[in-house]
């Protein structure tokens, strides 16, 4: 549930439940309580966030001043500084030649790239994880999702409307309470450096931690697949009205996406199929259902 909603449930006036307790039931942190999460933006500015998004899930080695142009010939008068400023507000960073909506943290801890000449075997083998921009009509929210890369399916998701670590961290939790990878390969952003993600990870020595690292463009590659095919199978299709609608719809469709969609890469069975029958076939240990995604 993203923190907005969250933030809703809170009862500042209930006597038996204190707001302490509250935010720990609904694993909110309190400081979302008194701050902002984002910014306020004209009406103007978000039509122009949400054709940088098409254009950025298009072609996502595009950098701003490519978008800039695009976006003028795609009839919006914009220039360059406006363009970066968005692109900034929507986590996409700009100088890589990739979609990376996290900016790495200076003093953060950094793990090499581990995926160099690997040839991907079984499920759980390689676990990968992104985050996106998911627009709704008046506003956004960001999506985050942990993919097995043998099957592509989406061992856990979480949308929030900030960028801080909280909603990696819980997809994060969630997924390893379905199986435990032996490589978990992310992006250098500060919500999968920090010590909140890496701590997790780390209580696990049978994980090996990877990160893309600058001018690798296509490290990411089955989770910018998955961003593009979502977003034209579902995100572009609706116009959420909420954070709530946007939930239960992105929702049905990653059931609809595990369980019945079927790949031709994968030989036109669903990533359900692969990801199960495999992991049945080496009697891998940890797999739970396919019900305790959400």
């Amino acid at each position: 549930m993203p923190v907005s909603e969250k933030v809703k449930l809170i009862d500042r006036n209930n006597q038996e439940i204190s707001v302490r307790k509250q935010c720990a039931l609904l694993q909110l942190n309190r400081s979302d309580l008194y701050y902002p999460h984002k910014p306020a933006v004209s009406a103007e500015d978000k039509s122009v966030m949400d054709e940088i998004d098409r254009i950025y899930t298009e072609r996502p080695y595009y950098g701003w001043p490519r978008i800039t142009r695009q976006l003028k010939r795609n009839g919006f008068p914009v220039n360059h500084k406006r363009v970066y400023r968005l692109m900034k507000l929507m986590g996409i960073e700009a100088i890589f030649p990739k979609r990376n909506l996290s900016r790495s943290g200076k003093n953060n801890e950094i793990f090499p790239y581990l995926l160099d000449n690997i040839v991907i075997k079984f499920p759980n083998h390689v676990w990968g994880t992104d985050i996106t921009y998911i627009r709704l009509k008046k506003e956004w929210l960001y999506l985050t999702a942990i993919m097995d890369w043998y099957s592509r399916y989406i061992v856990a998701w979480e949308l929030s409307d900030s960028l801080n670590d909280w909603f990696c961290c819980e997809a994060l939790k969630r997924a390893l309470t379905v199986a435990i990878p032996n490589i978990h390969n992310s992006d250098q952003g500060t919500q999968f450096t920090g010590d909140g993600y890496l701590g997790i990870l780390k209580k696990y020595p049978e994980i090996a931690i990877s990160m893309d690292h600058r001018g690798r463009a296509f490290d990411n590659i089955f989770n910018e697949r998955l961003w593009r095919t979502m977003k034209y199978e579902e995100v572009y299709l609706k116009s959420y009205e909420s954070p709530n609608e946007a939930y239960q719809s992105i929702s049905d469709y990653i059931r609809f996406y595990n369980e019945e969609r079927i790949h031709q890469s994968l030989k036109y069975q669903t990533p359900a199929e692969i990801y199960f029958s495999k992991n049945e076939e080496r009697k891998y240990c940890g797999i739970k259902s396919i019900g305790n995604l959400v």
